[in-house]
């Protein structure tokens, strides 16, 4: 991610003021670490980007580019341990930075250098380090712990037995298995490598590099070709079964938990094969599929959701219906709408979910299903305008700045999100004109971030539309949209 401008935010407290405050560097070498201006020491980064539903998510004055993970997970004991570079680049002139992680720490280097560090605030990993502005930075973070025993802002996202690991789950899972700057706005490129028994199988993101045995262990390391949101990495260990092909050129690899009930195995193994029909069709409608492979991975554990990870969604056991072949088109779409197209900020999770749910309608109408016109209108007249469903903004999920793990994800972000978008298909009457917009969103912000207003002035520009009044009634208000031509309803 290479978009963000942060102000500096000096905090109490840093590298430099301790030392002298200590006695151990002198004034003279306080302004030979000062800003350009001479007269202030080069602050701290921020401990938080500025996402006011989670402060302490991300981190300020950095831009990462790179992660490389190395990590052993033990299953009997469940501890991982291991380390990661993180390569980064500092955005303003800093005396130091913070990563998000919550594992104990044993040590920091920085270019070859050991660090001073802490984590004396809970999921902050703070590194006293001078860095100039633009300065790129290697970072080597080594760690052990237990991940089931932590949680951030209500989440305890550890998900394993004592046969099978998966690390899947949103807004949050990095700081479970490795440091970052732990926020949709920074983007970066990632490579995985885990060492577990060498019976036992590794899937994560993108291609598997190489498989490396030795003696009883093996380590598995794969590569993402397109940078990535953090918490959009994962990796899952266990026995599987794989299966992979190539579609209209594009790889895929799908793999399936064996730890499943026996005759549940094929079933599941049916569904995720049909990832790249599925993938196709949506590249039909929306455009080049973003990425240069994809794939899917049933697992056991039966996690209750199913989750975008990037090139790789996950899912649980789910049969083969209606309804899971809907869930694995939600996941799939995700890949353009949450994915490539990351939020700005979590207020626009509306977008990711939103888009992901109305492919999932206009899946069923172009298969036989009803129309997505007829979809709307069910809901529309199914939920009355007392019900909770309707008293929320879209746009804004979790006003209280409280809880907004669960408000974010809630049913009606999901549900108006779609409805919103079928209601635009209907004003818009031209169905060509409002792909062309699905597809210009796509497109355009491809590798980006983009948010709700960005969309709003993209909808205006293709349409020709004054959007205003509709956005307001469908993404903004906390009332029942009016039964109006307007609103994409009369």
């Amino acid at each position: 991610m290479t978009l963000r401008r942060l102000r500096p935010v000096l905090r109490p407290g840093t590298a430099v003021a301790a030392l002298v405050a200590a006695g151990v560097l002198a004034t003279s070498t306080l302004v030979a670490t000062s800003t350009a201006a001479g007269d202030e020491p080069a602050p701290h980064g921020a401990a938080g980007i500025g996402d006011a539903y989670f402060p302490l998510d991300g981190n300020g004055g950095i831009d990462v580019r790179s992660y490389d993970v190395h990590d052993r997970y033990r299953f009997g004991e469940r501890r991982l341990s291991g380390w990661t570079v993180v390569r980064l680049t500092a955005t303003q002139d800093l005396s130091g930075f913070d990563l998000d992680f919550l594992l104990p720490v044993s040590s920091v280097e920085v270019d070859g250098r050991r660090a001073r560090f802490d984590q004396d605030r809970y999921h902050e990993l703070s590194v006293d380090t001078r860095l100039d502005a633009g300065q790129t930075a290697r970072v080597l973070v080594r760690y052990s712990g237990l991940p089931e025993r932590y949680s951030y802002t209500g989440e305890s996202n550890w998900l394993a037995s004592r046969h099978e690991v998966v690390a899947m789950n949103q807004p949050h899972m990095a700081p479970w298995w490795f440091p970052a700057n732990d926020h949709p706005l920074d983007k970066a490129d990632i490579t995985v490598s885990i060492t577990v028994p060498r019976s036992d199988r590794v899937i994560s993101n993108g291609r598997e590099v190489r498989r490396v045995v030795d003696g009883r262990l093996a380590t598995t390391t794969w590569h993402a070709d397109e940078p990535m949101v953090p918490y959009l990495a994962f990796f899952a260990a266990g026995q599987y079964a794989v299966a992979r092909g190539r579609s209209d050129g594009t790889p895929w690899l799908v793999a399936v938990s064996k730890a499943l009930p026996t005759a549940s195995q094929p079933e599941a193994m049916r569904l995720m094969k049909r990832t790249p029909e599925l993938l196709q069709w949506l590249e039909s409608v929306i455009g080049p599929y973003p990425f240069s492979v994809t794939g899917g991975l049933t697992t056991s554990l039966q996690p209750g959701f199913a989750l975008e990870n990037q090139t790789r969604p996950t899912y649980p056991f789910m049969g083969e219906g209606r309804g899971a072949v809907d869930t694995v088109v939600h996941e799939l779409a995700h890949q353009w709408f949450g994915d490539s197209v990351a939020v700005e900020k979590w207020t626009d999770i509306w977008l990711n979910e939103g888009f992901a749910s109305f492919f999932e309608a206009y899946y069923d109408e172009t298969h036989g299903g009803q129309s997505g016109d007829a979809w709307l209108r069910d809901h529309y007249a199914r939920i009355g305008a007392d019900d909770d469903f309707w008293h929320h903004e879209v746009a804004d999920p979790c006003p209280s700045h409280e809880g907004c793990v669960s408000d974010i994800f809630a049913s009606w972000v999901y549900e108006r999100g779609a409805m919103a978008l079928q209601a635009l298909r209907n004003v818009v009457d031209d169905d060509p004109v409002f792909f062309e917009l699905v597809s210009r969103w796509a497109a355009d912000r491809a590798g980006g971030n983009g948010s709700t207003a960005q969309f709003q002035a993209l909808a205006e520009e293709v349409t020709g539309l004054d959007l205003d009044g509709f956005f307001d009634a469908w993404v903004h208000s906390t009332t029942k949209p009016a039964d109006t031509a307007a609103n994409g309803l009369g």
